[in-house]
């Protein structure tokens, strides 16, 4: 009588951003952490009070820089909104001088080699770090599809 809304035969394939090609996928992600990293090297020789101790560390760091953003940092915002929006946005550069110095911390438990020094070169290095891998993203992007 009803029409069976889900069955074993059915296949759901879930897409995410993705073009159906595995390989330009993993190429895309593998060169978003690359610049990610490299960034992060850019941010730590410009911003004093921010410290990178290798490339391999910028790549680990990387990595926990993202997990952070994609985990705290959407939290954070979301408890404080309020105050986002009476500063009209501007709370938003310490949400992410608070992320960076979460992931700075963490790099720290595990040995990283990683280390933001204090709340403003917290949020500078933000404020650059966005800027760099805004700028070499905007690069590689031109170049990939070029």
């Amino acid at each position: 009588m009803y029409p069976e809304l889900w069955s074993i035969d059915q296949t759901v394939t879930i897409s995410i951003n993705s073009d159906g090609d595995e390989k330009n996928d993993m190429l895309s992600f593998f060169l978003t952490w690359i610049v990610a990293a490299v960034s992060l090297v850019i941010t730590a020789n410009i911003v004093p009070g921010i410290a990178v101790t290798s490339f391999p560390a910028a790549m680990v760091a990387a990595v926990v820089i993202g997990l952070v953003n994609a985990v705290v940092r959407p939290i954070i915002t979301l408890l404080t909104l309020p105050l986002s929006i009476l500063t009209l946005g501007l709370f938003l550069f310490v949400v992410n001088a608070i992320s960076l110095s979460l992931a700075s911390w963490l790099a720290g438990i595990f040995n990283i080699g990683f280390a933001v020094n204090g709340f403003w070169p917290a949020l500078f290095g933000s404020i650059v770090l966005s800027f760099v891998s805004g700028l070499i993203g905007r690069f590689v992007n031109q170049s990939t599809l070029d």
